[in-house]
């Protein structure tokens, strides 16, 4: 599946939901700034690659994704978590770009801030849409069929009983 922007996910999320990942981003935010003043920019540098709107965004997609079942009269408990689950796979594929983008900048900007910058974003690019094919190829996947009480190849069928 590519990667594609959906607006209509926009028109989903009810307008309070916005204010639940403002708010849990801007206490993440300041939380590090809190660790960052009192344990030295070492330890608050270390809470900057937790994606600051993660917290709440795992939560909004499990209850989206739960309604969007409850809807069409199924529980949606479980598609929900798989969703949620999904999410922090990929914030933790994607927390591999920071790492790289910090490791660039680190070795970069003595020489220039700006160039910096350009170098480090195109690192994080680079390494993000790699990690990210790289987890295509590597992803498995059971191709096994369900098998049913009621199917041939089911355990007690006189098909496997040779």
């Amino acid at each position: 599946m590519p990667v594609k922007l959906s607006l209509s996910a926009l028109k989903q999320t009810r307008w309070y939901e916005y204010g639940i990942r403002f708010l849990l981003g801007g206490l993440a935010t300041v939380l590090t700034g809190v660790l960052g003043a009192r344990f030295g920019v070492s330890v608050g540098g270390l809470f900057l690659a937790l994606p600051a709107i993660f917290c709440a965004s795992a939560t909004l997609v499990e209850s989206h994704e739960r309604r969007t079942k409850e809807k069409a009269g199924l529980s949606g408990t479980r598609r929900g978590q798989e969703a949620a689950g999904l999410d922090a796979a990929g914030a933790a594929w994607g927390s591999i770009g920071l790492l790289a983008f910090a490791a660039v900048f680190h070795v970069t900007v003595a020489a220039s801030v700006p160039g910096a910058f350009a170098a480090a974003l195109i690192a994080w690019a680079v390494v993000s849409v790699l990690a990210w094919g790289l987890r295509r190829k590597l992803r498995i996947v059971s191709r096994k069929p369900h098998r049913s009480a009621h199917s041939p190849s089911a355990k007690g069928s006189p098909l496997t009983k040779r």
